[in-house]
């Protein structure tokens, strides 16, 4: 969502045409975000150390590749192991 905002104002027919590119499937939020701005594809580093709502995503006519990356599930690792308060407060445990 942060990258939506920081895009500025575009018109609907520009989201359309953008591919949202995330290290993680998007969650919940994030999703009702690509399906309210109509964005066609998101592109996912990977889905191991989360997993959003990505049937429902799909259903909702989403094109999701999922790049499954060794350096995203890495980076994420360390990131969890580094700042474990962080990453709880931001997944809702």
């Amino acid at each position: 969502m942060d990258c939506l905002e920081n895009a500025g104002r575009l018109k609907a027919k520009d989201y359309k045409k953008c591919v949202l590119y995330s290290t993680l499937s998007p969650c919940d939020m994030c999703t009702g975000a690509v399906l309210l701005y109509k964005i066609p594809v998101v592109v996912i580093g990977e889905n191991s150390t989360f997993k959003g709502p990505e049937n429902y995503s799909r259903q909702r006519g989403v094109k999701l590749i999922n790049l499954d990356l060794d350096e995203c599930k890495n980076m994420m690792r360390d990131f969890i192991r580094e700042c474990p308060q962080l990453w709880n407060e931001d997944i809702g445990v």
